[in-house]
């Protein structure tokens, strides 16, 4: 349960920190250190830096021994992902040091994690909103039946928010910051209570130079956030629209269930649910949905060898 993010020496690949104590540095770091994310959209944007990242997340799980492990390994990637993004990943894997690389289509995963009967002949809809991308899925019999992915998550929100006060303040704030605002007063839908919710925000102020702090309200983060919030109710319409009429009828008993970060997002399970008129709730530990899905597959690989990609 670590942020992907990655600190090195500058000109070196040689990672001084990764996870939660990079992402500390995050904005903060002297010239000498650049702390990144390797992964952008969901998929490697450095191939380098993901391999070293990869190899110290590995030698963490086994407690820093420093014998050969080879695990075997599945990750969850974006179902939109290119033949050379998934090359990149398996690679990456292989070449952090494991010895056998399956992958599996994140949306897919997280059903299994929430628990959806993903092996009968019915209808489950999932939405997994991630850091960099959002999935929508239908799924019946260990298979897709049809799936669409955006390159909108997250991570978009918290971009969408540090433009907002840039446009409407003159204030440069970082994106931890935005991340912080969407986590205490961001919503999807405003409520009588939280329309009057506020937040101080400190940054650098592109008229004078100098630190300023503001005050930003729920509501001119719900501003903020609205166009992200729109492209996801799209995605999930598109989805609708596409899928057979029989698994169509099952979905209205069984309705929508959401994972990852971004579902987390207050009241936008029932922005979703006013949209499409069907029932949504949030699976029990939303963040860790695809990964526990995942787990469940390497437990039981021949059960689940239909939904894996070599």
């Amino acid at each position: 349960n670590e942020p992907t993010v990655v600190a090195v020496k500058v000109g070196t690949n040689q990672v001084l920190a990764a996870g939660r104590g990079a992402k500390e540095m995050l904005g903060k770091t002297p010239e000498s250190i650049v702390a990144c994310r390797p992964m952008r959209d969901g998929v490697i944007a450095n191939f380098e830096l993901t391999e070293s990242m990869l190899k110290y997340f590995i030698r963490l799980v086994h407690n820093d021994r420093k014998t050969l492990i080879k695990p075997r390994m599945i990750i969850g990637v974006p179902s939109g992902i290119t033949e050379v993004e998934k090359r990149a990943v398996k690679d990456s894997a292989m070449q952090a040091g494991a010895q056998k690389v399956f992958t599996v289509i994140e949306p897919m995963a997280a059903a299994i994690g929430a628990g959806l009967p993903v092996q009968e002949p019915s209808g489950n809809m999932i939405i997994d909103i991630g850091g960099g991308t959002t999935e929508v899925a239908v799924i019946s019999l260990k298979s897709v039946v049809f799936c669409r992915s955006i390159r909108v998550g997250g991570d978009e929100m918290d971009k969408a928010i540090v433009q907002y006060v840039k446009r409407k303040y003159n204030l440069l704030i970082g994106e931890r910051t935005a991340e912080l605002v969407k986590i205490e007063i961001g919503s999807a839908v405003l409520t009588p209570e939280s329309v009057n919710q506020s937040i101080e925000v400190k940054g650098r102020d592109l008229v004078s130079g100098v630190p300023k702090t503001i005050l930003l309200t729920s509501q001119e983060v719900n501003e903020a956030l609205l166009e992200t919030i729109a492209s996801i109710v799209d995605v999930v319409r598109v989805a609708l629209e596409n899928t057979p009429p029989e698994l169509s009828s099952d979905l209205v008993d069984r309705g929508i269930t959401m994972t990852g970060g971004g579902s987390l997002l207050k009241r936008l399970d029932q922005l979703i649910s006013k949209e499409t008129g069907l029932p949504v709730q949030v699976a029990e530990d939303p963040l860790f949905c695809v990964v526990k899905g995942i787990g469940k597959m390497l437990e039981n690989l021949d059960f689940f060898k239909e939904a894996l990609m070599e």
